[in-house]
């Protein structure tokens, strides 16, 4: 009788290391796949290009598979107590990071039945975070705008911070955030201007290009009210041709005026009017994928919950891709109530907030009251302020340029920046 044999992959992008591990894993009995879930994938490592059933249907037709089932967590306890192989193969790297724990409980569960663990030796040259890293780089503009609802519809929280330009974009693209903020905050405060719709679209849109050109993360467009339906529905064409993945439309009347500007008034249009402005854009959009999310100000206005919570319900009627539930004060009280009514609602789309004078509510807090995306939306434009206001009153007092201590050296700079140059001329 053949043993069983189990192994794991993630198969989000095939490589020699994946086909060795399946080559001398089915030699040794009848070969059962786990495929990381979508879900399993984002708890440790990252959300896949592939979906599930895509990664899983690669496997399958890999000569030698005897069986492909899905892995739904980092954890194999649950799959090796139902099928107890009798062997369980791995690559050898899984010994220290994060699977070191994981490791440990395989062995002990193998145990019960006598199973054992055979480790086969890393395949070097070929790791899948570089090959995905590359291939990140190389994303088409459809692609883009798709990959924002997959990491949303797949983590469990969705994280985005704010770009105002495109060496600001270059820093987010290293890092671990999901996705890019285009705010019309920083992009005015970035040309010296009031945040009250007073630049224009086409300028808006110099800047988001510019992002466009360096990152390849999923955009989402801070558009304010939208202006009228007519300009929104354009506005939405123009983005959505451009690879943006999402826009959000704040249920103020034209021109608002930003809603943490103290003493402000602020006055919300009816909840008619604006979800025929959200029905007129989805009426223009092209792909599935595009999403348009309503932005919430009762709390803004001085209005209650009550509110908030009719205005959500009539926006996802009216066609609404996420709700994003706004508040300026200086605990998350509003937020938590918001969500405490919203969980039940029978028709929900994701939740999304801007913690920026909410500061001290933790990501794990979020997470547990059902937001689905947190929003950093004006970060980075404020440390750069301060840290230039800084450095130009240290020199104007100094009389001379001794601060590099407070500088980014200009190699860092080239090197960031240049990167693509000097890999075409190499």
């Amino acid at each position: 009788m053949d043993k069983i044999v189990y192994t794991v992959l993630c198969a989000d992008y095939f490589h020699a290391g994946h086909m060795n591990i399946i080559k001398k894993s089915r030699k040794l009995g009848k070969l059962i796949v786990g495929v990381m879930t979508d879900e399993a994938m984002a708890s440790y490592k990252r959300v896949p290009m592939m979906s599930y059933e895509k990664r899983a249907d690669v496997v399958k037709n890999i000569k030698g598979v005897w069986k492909v089932i899905p892995q739904h967590t980092l954890d194999y306890t649950d799959n090796l107590r139902k099928y107890k192989p009798n062997i369980v193969t791995n690559g050898d790297d899984w010994r220290e990071g994060v699977q070191k724990n994981v490791r440990h409980k395989v062995i002990e569960t193998l145990k019960q039945w006598n199973g054992k663990l055979i480790e086969i030796p890393y395949t070097k040259g070929v790791a899948s975070r570089k090959i995905i890293k590359d291939l990140h780089s190389e994303l088409t503009t459809d692609e883009r705008l798709c990959r924002l609802k997959h990491i949303i519809n797949t983590k469990k929280l969705t994280r985005v911070i704010e770009a105002h330009s495109g060496l600001s974009a270059l820093i987010v693209e290293k890092l671990d955030f999901d996705a890019i903020w285009e705010s019309s905050f920083t992009d005015s405060s970035s040309k010296g201007k009031p945040d009250i719709e007073l630049v224009d679209f086409t300028s808006r849109l110099k800047t988001i290009n510019e992002i466009l050109e360096v990152s390849n993360k999923p955009m989402i467009v801070d558009l304010d009210t939208g202006g009228q339906a007519k300009h929104f529905e354009y506005m939405v064409k123009t983005l959505e041709r451009l690879g943006v993945s999402a826009v959000v439309i704040e249920d103020k009347r034209f021109p608002k005026v930003n809603s943490l500007i103290p003493g402000a008034s602020h006055i919300q249009e009816t909840i008619t009017q604006f979800c025929n402005k959200i029905k007129a854009g989805k009426r223009s959009q092209i792909t599935e994928e595009f999403m348009i999310i309503a932005r919430i100000e009762s709390y803004i206005a001085g209005k209650n919950t009550e509110d908030a919570i009719k205005r959500a319900k009539a926006y996802i009627k009216a066609g609404a891709d996420a709700i994003l539930i706004h508040s300026k004060e200086p605990s998350a009280h509003q937020i938590v109530d918001f969500c405490k009514h919203y969980k039940d609602f029978n028709n929900k789309v994701p939740l999304v907030i801007v913690p920026t004078t909410y500061y001290t509510f933790r990501e794990q807090e979020m997470e547990y009251y059902g937001i689905d995306v947190v929003i950093y939306a004006n970060h980075l434009l404020r440390a750069s302020y301060k840290a230039m206001k800084n450095v130009a009153e240290d020199i104007e007092y100094y009389k001379n340029c001794n601060v590099g201590y407070q500088c980014t050296p200009v190699k860092e700079i080239f090197e960031l920046t240049n990167k693509k140059v000097l890999k075409c001329n190499q």
